[in-house]
């Protein structure tokens, strides 16, 4: 069978269908003939349109991450669940996403990318929406419910970027991926702000499940109607066409007319080669490690503190109250957007003097975050407001390597590998980093409590002590950071040469 996608694959002489002449700053000014010069273009209305969508489908993305967070405390009532039992939740999640990850990789460099988010979008909303029927007798199909949303929602995470990279020339690319990554921070937020006021306004916690369903059908009619059926890709010939200045000085350049197809195993030792690639992508793992810890857990570990502190009464009704988490869902909101486009101003700025900023500005970052969490842990037994302030720090300059990262990738790998460094920067940081850090901080919990006698205190001591762990994990993950730009010059340039 033919690839359905095999026009993309080639190089500046294919032609595309009419509809993607305008994919892209370089594709409609690919054929026009050899002496005429190609300034550089401001994307077309549609290209902003196609972005939206994404950008839209992202926030959807993330509200669905972050639901059962902001009803931890009821669904861990509900089906009666141990700290480990609980943790075991996302980490089937992020587990199921990260195997789908790479193969939603392979197929995004293959294949029409709208189809597979199409069928992504719909995937996820279904389960999500049936998730939301379960009782306590069926507990495991709940688990493997959200296994299965992990799943569809890879396939979005993973391609979507790849197509606002090739809508958008560089300076452009790095504005637009900053506010498609605001969406991660804000769409986290509003799914404890979801949850919690869902579970509050109905007084039954499934009710949270049955919004983001009906926001993932809009999703899907923008999808069919707004994105291009096939998408442009932009190959490293178009990116040359774009600072050449002219067709006449590209086609000079040996090897731009065609670029040679790979296999899945051969882009993956490329990737394993790019030490800019590899050492960010241990970064990412870090940040992911503490932002899967913190997310699932922060909202009950304060619930513990203020329990301890005396200030609320343990919850022992039928529906918790839901303070906790709709105020951390508010943080994480506005320093989610705070941090982005702070991340992206400095790197914007802070290029111009350094080539090697971006890697120092996601270590330096990663380093304040990790002293703010500590201190935040240590003030929660004595001063609840301390703990809010420095916890918003610490997601405040988490926040700030969202976007930075991800075009660090887009500029050291070559674009044709790019749908499958994601999807391998995507296994290896949830392996390694969400996937576990949710269980292990509950498996923690539990055996500090199993050591000492039952109660709030240790109760809360326990998931103290346990986030404790957070805070070394980030300052690994400044380490990496800092290893990343002893290369990033060297890899950046042999990306641009493909």
């Amino acid at each position: 069978m033919q690839n359905p996608d095999a026009h993309e694959n080639t190089g500046l002489q294919s032609q595309p269908p009419l509809e993607e002449q305008n994919y892209g700053a370089t594709a409609a000014r690919v054929r026009q003939g050899p002496s005429v010069s190609v300034p550089r273009n401001s994307p077309a209305k549609r290209d902003y349109l196609v972005a939206a969508v994404l950008c839209y489908a992202n926030l959807i993305n993330f509200m669905d991450w972050f639901i059962v967070p902001g009803i931890l405390l009821d669904i861990q009532k509900y089906f009666e669940l141990s700290d480990g039992d609980t943790g075991l939740l996302q980490t089937v999640f992020i587990l199921c996403y990260m195997l789908a990850a790479p193969i939603f990789g392979y197929l995004g460099d293959r294949y029409n990318r709208k189809i597979i988010l199409g069928a992504g979008i719909f995937f996820w909303s279904g389960v999500t929406l049936g998730s939301s029927f379960m009782n306590e007798l069926y507990y495991w199909i709940f688990f493997l419910s959200r296994g299965l949303v992990g799943i569809g929602t890879a396939s979005f995470s993973t391609i979507a970027p790849t197509i606002i990279a090739d809508l958008f020339e560089e300076g452009k690319r790095t504005t637009m991926l900053s506010i498609f990554y605001i969406f991660i921070p804000v769409g986290s937020g509003l799914g404890y702000v979801l949850a919690a006021g869902m579970a509050e306004a109905t007084g039954d916690w499934h009710w949270a499940f049955r919004v983001t369903p009906c926001m993932g059908g809009l999703a899907l009619v923008l999808l069919i109607l707004l994105v291009p059926h096939r998408t442009q890709r932009r190959t490293a010939a178009h990116r040359a066409l774009s600072i050449s200045g002219t067709i006449r000085e590209a086609a000079e350049k040996p090897g731009l007319h065609r670029t040679a197809k790979t296999t899945w195993c051969q882009d993956v030792i490329s990737l394993a080669k790019n030490w800019s690639f590899v050492w960010s992508s241990l970064g990412l793992t870090a940040m992911a490690f503490v932002t899967g810890a913190l997310g699932m857990w922060v909202p009950l570990f304060l619930y513990r503190a203020q329990v301890v502190q005396g200030i609320v009464s343990p919850c022992l009704q039928e529906s918790c109250n839901s303070s906790n988490s709709l105020i951390f869902g508010g943080i994480t909101i506005g320093t989610g957007i705070l941090g982005v486009i702070a991340g992206a101003e400095a790197a914007r700025r802070l290029r111009k003097l350094n080539n090697k900023a971006d890697p120092l500005i996601c270590a330096a970052s990663m380093f304040v975050s990790a002293l703010c969490l500590y201190i935040a842990l240590m003030a929660a037994q004595t001063n609840i407001l301390s703990t809010f302030i420095f916890i918003a720090f610490g997601e405040l300059f988490l926040s700030v390597n969202w976007a930075v990262v991800t075009d660090i990738l887009l500029y050291v790998v070559t674009p044709r590998r790019q749908s499958t460094a994601i999807a391998l920067q995507i296994l290896v940081s949830h392996l390694l980093g969400d996937a576990g850090s949710p269980y292990l901080i509950g498996i923690i919990s539990n055996a500090i409590q199993a050591r000492n006698a039952h109660s709030f205190r240790w109760s809360f001591w326990s998931m103290q002590y346990s986030f404790i762990l957070c805070a070394f994990i980030g300052v690994f993950g400044g380490g990496f950071f800092l290893l990343t730009s002893f290369y990033i010059e060297e890899d950046r340039k042999e990306a641009e040469k493909r």
